[in-house]
Order: structure tokens, then C-alpha cells, then sequence
């Protein structure tokens, strides 16, 4: 498949080795003063070839034109420490690793150093709260799947720590009805760390039916793959009643989840068996509508989008690929 341009690089990768498609991306920030892949995307790619088996990855000598042709994911077994460099966050790397380490070989563990809480990305604490939480509704196992806090790290330095645990599909997904958006009954402002400026705001799920919301205290969205910079420091009053906007503006939108775990909860949807999974969010995402295409594209999956007028949310429904756990059967 040829592609062309940076963006949404994450994505592509992570399709294309579920997949099995090879593919070739062109133009990777052509006309920019600094051409070419950045350091975190390359450390992504080296990442996926340290779980995978039979891969290959083939770069130009400006790193604005990239072969990838994927190979069998492997995971399985406990790897050393990975640095996941400085200049994107560990939450950068933790949702391709994720959803390709459900389709490994063997349930895998991968220590992971860097920064956990910035502004351009998810921070950990949403992975471990709310992320995971996701993959529970489409049949993982509560019980292997796990993100270890050790050391918090901010920018610039780093130093940061974290252990992921994801277990291994048996053979596939459960598809899903989620179309309950729940209540929230109590809402808790956390502090934690404050030498690492760490803030995080969580909605307690209630009786298991909640939406699966939860804010980063961020400037702005994070974790889409842009470049952008995004200033790191912001009066507290400012902090405050952006984060408090942001988080009433999430809520108003309803939906399962929030708008950034959107492209996630369409791309388990998409790899569910071939039955139909049906599921309500709130106004689409830019990220969750070029997540729609890319899955078109890549699994040939189309959903059906119905907008509830009544609640002003979106209901999605699709049949899913029926993509199966095929890397176990190399045991």
C-alpha cells in the first residue's frame, strides 16, 4: 500500500502489521527544514521490530521515504528496559504496544523509560485507568493485562519508569454492544506528585456502566502524531479552568468513552470475529474519522454511523474482520 506524509504514523504501522500489508510512505515531511522521520518515530519502528519476527524496514538516507513490511508478532517474553528517548513521552508508545500485544505470540511484559507525563501525549495514568479498562469489554483478561507506575519522569529530563503487562489473545476479540453511557455519581480531583506538576482527573465508573472517561490535565489534545509545540507552562488559575472546561466539555458530549480513546475503541471493533459490534460516541474526532478510513482501507471494514438526535451522540456499528490470533499456532 503507498502512502504518503507523517501523519497518523502510528496508525499505519500498527494496521499494517495486524494485516500482514506491506507498506510504502512517501513525502515524510519533504518540504520541512528538518526532512524526515523524528528520533520518536524511528524508536517506535525499532520497538515494533523488537516484538515482531521477520520484519523489515527500509529507510532512504533523508528518512522521508520509508519500506515497511511487517512480520509476525512474537512478544513472549520479558524484555530489557526500552528507552523511549525524550522528545515524545512514554504515552506515545504505549497504545501501538498494546494492541499489538494482544496478537503476539505469548503474553509479553516490556519495561519502558522515558517521560510519563507531558502535554502532548496521553499520561500513563489514563492508560492504566482508562485504556485498559476498554480492553476488559472486549473479552481480555482483567487479570493479565497491567501498566506499573515505578518512577514518574517529566520534561525535559526524563527518567520516568513504567512496566506493561499484555496478555495474549487466545484466538480473538468479543464483539461488543456498548451503548450505555452510564451515570457519573462522583467526580475526584487528584493531585499526585506535585514536583512533577502531575494532575489527573478521573470519573469513578458507576455499577460498571459507565463511560470509561478520563482527562489528562493537558494544554491541549495529545497523541495524534503532530508536531506542533505546545507551550509546557501555564499559570495555575489558567490550568485550572482549562482543565475544568475541558472536562465539561467531554461530559457533554456523552458517549462511552472520551474523544480520545475513540480511534482505539473503532480499531477493536474492526478486529472483533465477524460478528457485529455496536457502539455510541459522542461528536467524532478529526483522529477518529482518518481511524475510520485507515481501517477501511487496511481491514476492509466499513461501519455504519447513526446519529442519535435524541442525545446528540453517534452510534457506530460494524461487522468485524474476524482477525484471529494466528502468531500462537508458531509455539
Amino acid at each position: 500500500m503507498k502512502l504518503k506524509g507523517s501523519r497518523h504514523f502510528r496508525e499505519r504501522l500498527v494496521l499494517s502489521t495486524l494485516s500482514g500489508t506491506p507498506i510504502s510512505i512517501e513525502e515524510i515531511r519533504a518540504d520541512e527544514t528538518w526532512p524526515g522521520l523524528r528520533s520518536h518515530e524511528i524508536k517506535l519502528l525499532r520497538l515494533i521490530e523488537e516484538i515482531s519476527d521477520g520484519g523489515a524496514v527500509v529507510l532512504n538516507e533523508t528518512g522521508t521515504k520509508l519500506k515497511y513490511t511487517p512480520g509476525v508478532i512474537i512478544c513472549g517474553k520479558r524484555y530489557d528496559a526500552f528507552d523511549c528517548g525524550l522528545s515524545r513521552s512514554i504515552g506515545y508508545f504505549l497504545e501501538p504496544l498494546i494492541v499489538l500485544g494482544l496478537f503476539g505470540k505469548k503474553s509479553f511484559e516490556i519495561k519502558l523509560n522515558g517521560i510519563t507525563n507531558d502535554s502532548k501525549d496521553p499520561i500513563v495514568d489514563t492508560f492504566r485507568s482508562t485504556t485498559l479498562n476498554i480492553l476488559k469489554r472486549f473479552g481480555i483478561d482483567s487479570e493479565g493485562v497491567d501498566l506499573k507506575i515505578v518512577n514518574r519522569g517529566a520534561p525535559p529530563l526524563g527518567g520516568g519508569e513504567v512496566i506493561l503487562k499484555v496478555p495474549m489473545v487466545e484466538s480473538s476479540l468479543s464483539a461488543v454492544t456498548w451503548i450505555d453511557e452510564g451515570m457519573i455519581i462522583k467526580m475526584e480531583i487528584k493531585l499526585e506528585n506535585l514536583l512533577d506538576l502531575v494532575y489527573h482527573w478521573s470519573l469513578r465508573p458507576h455499577q460498571g456502566a459507565s463511560s470509561l472517561l478520563i482527562l489528562q490535565l493537558a494544554m491541549q489534545e495529545g497523541g495524534n502524531d503532530e508536531d506542533d509545540e505546545r507551550e509546557e507552562l501555564m499559570p495555575p488559575e489558567e490550568i485550572g479552568e482549562q482543565a475544568a472546561s475541558m472536562l465539561l466539555g467531554e461530559i457533554e458530549q456523552g458517549g462511552v468513552v472520551d474523544s480520545r480513546h475513540q480511534g482505539l475503541l473503532f480499531l477493536l471493533c474492526a478486529l472483533c470475529p465477524q460478528d457485529v459490534s455496536k457502539v455510541r460516541v459522542g461528536k467524532l474526532s478529526p483522529y477518529a474519522i482518518e481511524t475510520l478510513r485507515h481501517i477501511r482501507d487496511f481491514l476492509g471494514v466499513k461501519f455504519v454511523i447513526t446519529p442519535d438526535p435524541s442525545t446528540e451522540t453517534v452510534i457506530l456499528k460494524c461487522l468485524g474482520c474476524g482477525l484471529k490470533n494466528l502468531s500462537r499456532k508458531f509455539s
